[in-house]
């Protein structure tokens, strides 16, 4: 830095006076180079999200509170989603859904007994790993988008309430720009098209489909409000 001298400063009496001074850099540039192994810290990225959970229990892996965390690979995403497809907290979740859906009657054409309770669990299975693996892996690694919310956590209550129920429609791509969510909502209908090959007959057809693809868009506006106001309260191992 270029050195400084200051003009001389007079001073009554239990006076106080603050001077700001800026030193010019000597030469007159400077640069500053960053550089990293982009494997490495998308892998970081990951260890960070698998150790994330509600309670200590329930996986909360898709939630960022890194606003500027570096993006994943196709690799990472694929892994992330596989790890919470697996995961023994979705195997329960799935198993419930699947008691509730059999007291329930739901998709009566499976029958009741363990037969008709074994269908319905496979049912929730399928959907859940299917929509998973396609909104978080497959398209996110196609359209070079990453399937994580990011917690904006600061702002207006309106403001991140926007923030929140947009990213159901909005991705951050891996170039760090905004653009229309292909990822989840392409994930989304396509799982809700699958599905059509393991429903009932009578659950099945383009209503079916149209009807489980906005739901699934409903739900994850739902689920982001909760990361945005709640989640990151109750999850373990938030990062600071």
């Amino acid at each position: 830095m270029n050195s400084f001298t200051s003009s001389d400063i007079s001073l009554h009496g239990a006076e106080t006076r603050l001077v700001s001074v800026t030193l010019s850099v000597f030469g007159g540039t400077s640069s500053v180079t960053v550089s990293g192994n982009k494997d490495q810290l998308a892998e970081e990225q990951v260890q960070i999200a698998e150790r994330q959970r509600l309670g200590g229990v329930i996986p909360n892996f898709f939630s960022s509170y890194d606003w500027n965390a570096p993006p994943l690979g196709a690799k990472q995403k694929f892994r992330l989603s596989i790890r919470s497809i697996i995961d023994p907290v979705s195997l329960f979740t799935a198993a419930g859904a699947a008691g509730v859906q059999q007291y329930r009657n739901s998709f009566a054409a499976y029958g009741g007994g363990i037969e008709g309770y074994g269908k319905r669990y496979g049912v929730n299975l399928a959907d859940d790993a299917t929509g998973t693996l396609l909104s978080r892996g497959v398209y996110p690694s196609i359209f070079h988008q990453d399937p994580r919310y990011f917690y904006k956590g600061t702002g207006s209550i309106r403001s991140r309430m926007f923030h929140a129920i947009s990213a159901a429609v909005i991705a951050r791509g891996d170039d760090g720009r905004w653009k229309p969510n292909y990822s989840h909502v392409l994930g989304t209908f396509s799982a809700a098209g699958i599905s059509n090959l393991y429903y009932p007959a009578s659950d099945r057809g383009a209503s079916s489909v149209l009807f489980n693809g906005l739901a699934g868009t409903g739900r994850s506006a739902l689920k982001n409000l909760l990361r945005e106001f709640v989640f990151k309260g109750i999850t373990s191992h938030v990062p600071r």
